[in-house]
């Protein structure tokens, strides 16, 4: 996007703030660690504090890769904690109530992630960008987060990866490798990343009209 969309102001908020707020608000967290470059840190707690967020125990310094950024925040759990939920800042559109079907899932299975069926028409293609075929989105999924597990099925996860060099794109494919199976909880409701500077403006409408609703 050429800028940090995580501060980028929707509904009068940071997107950041947005996420925090759901989990915030989350009966099942206790506490939050947030991950970030350390160069927005005092940035983060200026908002937290503004905020008034009471569950943020920490702000670590992420890493080169995503999964560099939550071994970083899984160092920092507190040692009673027995779930954990990895969530992008960049969706600010998440709820409790999603958190909460999510970690429902996960004390039942030891992992599940919020995640939305795939409905548009897929096509593969080469570097050329023609067509060479037809992808069958028959059971697909597109994940989302939180994606939430139990403390020691991640921790293990984790481990494995980095004994063995692997690099992996969220942390449902890092669990999967252990053959543990994920529960995913099908979301109708909104939760896109931003991703392109469009994505700003449907966030806050979608956030607006929620407010509305809640009045």
């Amino acid at each position: 996007m050429g800028f940090d969309k995580l501060f980028a102001t929707i509904a009068g908020e940071p997107v950041l703030a947005h996420a925090l707020r759901a989990f915030d608000r989350a009966t099942s967290v206790s506490e939050i660690i947030v991950v970030a470059r350390k160069e927005r840190h005092d940035e983060i707690r200026t908002l937290i504090g503004a905020a008034g967020f009471k569950k943020v125990r920490s702000i670590v310094p992420g890493g080169d890769r995503r999964q560099d950024s939550v071994r970083a925040g899984l160092r920092r759990i507190h040692t009673h904690a027995t779930h954990v939920a990895v969530h992008d800042a960049a969706r600010p559109l998440i709820t409790p109530e999603q958190i909460e079907r999510a970690f429902e899932q996960s004390r039942i299975q030891g992992a599940a992630t919020l995640a939305q069926p795939v409905n548009d028409t897929l096509k593969r293609a080469g570097a050329n960008l023609l067509v060479a075929g037809s992808v069958d989105r028959h059971e697909l999924y597109a994940m989302q987060t939180p994606q939430i597990f139990d403390r020691k099925l991640i921790e293990d996860a984790y481990r494995a990866l980095y004994e063995e060099n692997i690099s992996v794109t969220d942390e449902v494919s890092a669990v999967e490798r252990l053959g543990h199976k994920i529960a995913l909880v099908v979301n109708d409701d909104f939760n896109f990343k931003i991703t392109y500077s469009r994505d700003l403006p449907i966030a806050e409408l979608i956030l607006r009209e929620r407010a509305k609703a809640n009045r």
